[in-house]
């Protein structure tokens, strides 16, 4: 099974060979990364073709934020199955892809646990994210997985679409509850940590822009879901990432 990776890329220039190596480090041989760069003014493109790897396909464009890149490689990529793995974020470990891969040949999406840390030299861990099963009102109930361990095969790529980009922040969570909550896709939970994510993107900068989000959240839920005004998730999204992302109560830098 080929696996697609889309890594979508803007001034990434302090963390893009980080995440390249992850991908390089796969021990799953049939791979590709489409790197959607939206004409770096840095360095990023330069790191990204001194790595020589035929894996690698590069897309330098104008565009209009990250989702637009999003549905760019999803418009390009030439796997069985799809994810997206950020510029700031890593695979977890080499042997992740290939779970991943393994996973898939009896289910149409997968996903797992993230490490949230503070950078990749390092590995300090922040918080953790455990993904848990899905259940038809999860979204209801203010779960959700993390986007960067969600992996779909291309038939659920091609129903679902793409990405909408009126949700400015959240179209990640938007996409994965049309995937999840509107079909009956086989879904797969692995119980492993998958990627590890770099803490201060626009995701975690602010609990002005956490509000911002949860309100996205809500209107998909209300487009979708037929959720009222103001239901259950809106308050329980917050409660789950102050329990479910917790920091650990021991030291320690990776699984």
């Amino acid at each position: 099974m080929k696996i697609s990776v889309i890594t979508a890329s803007f001034n990434s220039e302090a963390t893009i060979g980080a995440t390249i190596a992850s991908f390089l480090e796969q021990t799953h041989p049939d791979k590709e990364m489409l790197v959607i760069d939206g004409v770096s003014r840095d360095s990023t493109l330069r790191i990204v073709e001194s790595f020589g790897s035929s894996a690698i396909r590069v897309i330098s464009e104008l565009d209009n934020g990250i989702y637009d890149a999003m549905n760019k490689g999803l418009h390009q990529f030439t796997g069985d199955a799809i994810g997206f793995l950020n510029s700031d974020d890593t695979f977890h470990d080499s042997t992740a892809m290939a779970a991943i891969a393994v996973a898939l040949e009896n289910s149409d999406i997968v996903y797992g646990d993230l490490d949230m840390v503070t950078d990749h030299r390092t590995k300090t861990l922040v918080r953790v994210w455990r993904g848990g099963q899905f259940h038809p009102c999860a979204f209801q109930l203010g779960w959700v997985p993390p986007h960067p361990t969600f992996y779909i095969r291309r038939e659920v790529a091609e129903k679902v679409g793409d990405y909408d980009t009126s949700h400015v922040t959240t179209a990640d969570y938007d996409y994965m509850l049309r995937a999840m909550a509107l079909n009956d896709f086989r879904i797969k939970y692995l119980s492993r940590v998958l990627a590890d994510f770099q803490m201060g993107g626009i995701s975690t900068s602010s609990w002005r822009l956490t509000l911002r989000a949860n309100l996205e959240c809500l209107r998909s839920r209300r487009e979708h879901l037929n959720a009222p005004l103001i239901d259950a998730a809106f308050f329980l999204r917050f409660i789950r990432r102050i329990f479910q992302l917790r920091p650990r109560p021991f030291s320690s830098t990776r699984d």
